[in-house]
């Protein structure tokens, strides 16, 4: 849902502050854009998802995975927030912390998780955007009929279902999980 139709130029400052009324933004060619919250199914697979990439990131040094109030900002001058990121350390090289703005360029890998108000043409348009500022992986995962597609390209080349593993490839170097694994019943 777009709330502005005025053209500003936002500096990170002013779109972090945007956050303090409890919505999440992204500024799509120079526009604001409500993000909207997405509900617990949502939020859960990515805090989920984010957390197993984030300990094994960790653990082998590897760079960093931010989650969705993390901005991106792309050579297009748009601040695309994807639900998981991860971005390697090569590209963070001469940081001690991560900067308090946002990052300049997309991440390595960006996933996506579908929600009941993301449009096929909105997602697409996110996969192509990163893909043109040099993200080299990329996942978009479906909640309601269990797959994820891997991107290496702004168009999927693999569907994986639950008896299939989600790789790190290059991008996260002997990361491995079950697919099955985002898409668990509880069993308490």
């Amino acid at each position: 849902m777009i709330i502005s139709t005025e053209k500003k130029t936002w500096t990170d400052e002013e779109l972090m502050a945007l956050s303090e009324d409890g919505h999440r933004y992204e500024l799509v060619n120079g526009e604001l854009v409500d993000t909207g919250n997405s509900g617990m199914e949502h939020g859960g697979m990515g805090s989920f998802l984010g957390g197993v990439l984030a300990i094994y990131v960790r653990e082998h040094k590897l760079g960093i995975v931010c989650d969705s109030s993390t901005a991106f900002t792309l050579k297009n001058g748009n601040k695309r927030s994807p639900d998981v990121s991860f971005v390697a350390r090569e590209r963070l090289q001469g940081l001690k912390r991560p900067p308090r703005g946002f990052f300049p360029g997309s991440p390595d890998l960006a996933v996506e998780i579908l929600s009941p108000n993301n449009t096929v043409e909105e997602l697409h348009e996110k996969i192509v955007e990163y893909f043109e500022n040099d993200t080299r992986l990329a996942w978009v995962v479906h909640p309601d009929e269990k797959y994820v597609l891997v991107y290496h390209s702004p168009e999927p080349d693999r569907f994986l279902r639950p008896q299939d593993s989600l790789d790190g490839e290059d991008i996260i170097p002997g990361f491995s999980m079950a697919v099955a694994d985002l898409f668990e019943e509880w069993d308490f």
